[in-house]
């Protein structure tokens, strides 16, 4: 077996270095290789891996956007070296098989892991191999871009009085709005020309691990919106799309998957679409049933998107942009 090594490099503490802000389109990534590298199978694994449909939207939209370029591009061209989310594919026999992880080298939010790689043969086996953990890091870039994005443009009326509400803090910019609250309930949104999007905030008393069964979340987060979110026709109401085919299948696809959030002991996220019963608006959602530090509560973070169209905007962009605000939640 080849020895696989991922190693991370230059992790300062934050602000011990002021980094310039990175470059690139929400959730695109850089593949630089050439052309005699990136043919084949290691073309058709990135394509795979981050090029595949997007899970749980309803229309298909990539996971990220895959821009190639030569590696003596990158190492001439300072535009190049400072772009979010950077993968250096490079292929020699004298390499050492090994994969380096590099956070914020040239810029912040920056994530660039570097494949070292004998032959392609290796080169694919690492690829296959740290996939899950290279999507995992790009999408905290991604994360830590949008919620750096807000901080400049910060709403801090709107971040103090879900912070004061709730005991705990989420970062919004200026454009959101408080819609509705009730006692443990709050919705925050965002309406613009051609889309809405915006977070529905739930806090509950912790009773026993069974708040974590899919189900329960589904359930849970329907009783939330049929109660607090009106449709616009008479008569409708809003709820999680779960309708089954004759054979049993959702019709639109619902994923649920344990996550490592901030801190909490337990969290699940979990993906699917929404819709008006009644009506004729949906789209997609992404949610977060966390327990709390103390093991007191358990919070719901779910976040949606309504975009009828598909441009300007994209439902995947505008999704990442509600799913960065829970994931800038601090206790």
């Amino acid at each position: 077996m080849v020895a696989l090594v991922c190693a991370s490099c230059n992790n300062k503490p934050a602000g011990e270095i002021q980094k310039k802000g990175s470059s690139g389109k929400t959730l695109e990534m850089l593949v630089v290789a050439d052309q005699e590298v990136y043919r084949g199978e290691a073309k058709a694994l990135i394509d795979s891996i981050f090029g595949s449909v997007q899970p749980c939207l309803p229309v298909p939209e990539s996971r990220f956007d895959i821009v190639n370029i030569p590696m003596s591009s990158y190492q001439n061209t300072e535009m190049f070296k400072v772009h979010r989310n950077v993968v250096l594919l490079d292929v020699r026999s004298d390499n050492p098989d090994k994969v380096y992880k590099h956070i914020d080298e040239y810029a912040a939010p920056q994530v660039i892991f570097d494949f070292a790689a004998k032959n392609r043969e290796s080169l694919c086996q690492m690829l296959r191999q740290h996939s899950e953990m290279m999507l995992d890091e790009m999408y905290k870039a991604e994360h830590r871009r949008v919620i750096k994005a807000f901080k400049g443009m910060e709403g801090p009326a709107l971040n103090k009085q879900v912070k004061d509400k709730f005991g705990f803090g989420l970062m919004f910019s200026n454009e959101f709005a408080w819609a509705k609250e009730a006692d443990d309930f709050a919705w925050v949104r965002k309406e613009a020309k051609d889309f809405g999007i915006g977070l529905l905030i739930d806090v509950m008393p912790y009773e026993n691990q069974n708040v974590f069964e899919e189900m329960r979340i589904l359930d849970h987060i329907d009783t939330i919106m049929k109660r607090h979110v009106p449709a616009s026709a008479p008569d409708s109401y809003t709820g999680i799309e779960r309708r089954r085919s004759q054979s049993g299948e959702y019709l639109a696809e619902i994923l649920s998957r344990n996550v490592d959030f901030n801190g909490s002991e337990y969290a699940v996220e979990t993906r699917g679409c929404w819709r008006s019963f009644g009506d004729h608006m949906g789209g997609p959602f992404v949610a977060y049933t966390i327990l709390s530090p103390d093991k007191k509560k358990v919070v719901t973070l779910m976040g949606y998107v309504y975009c009828p169209r598909n441009k300007p905007w994209t439902k995947r962009d505008l999704l990442m942009q509600m799913e960065s605000v829970c994931w800038s939640l601090e206790w």
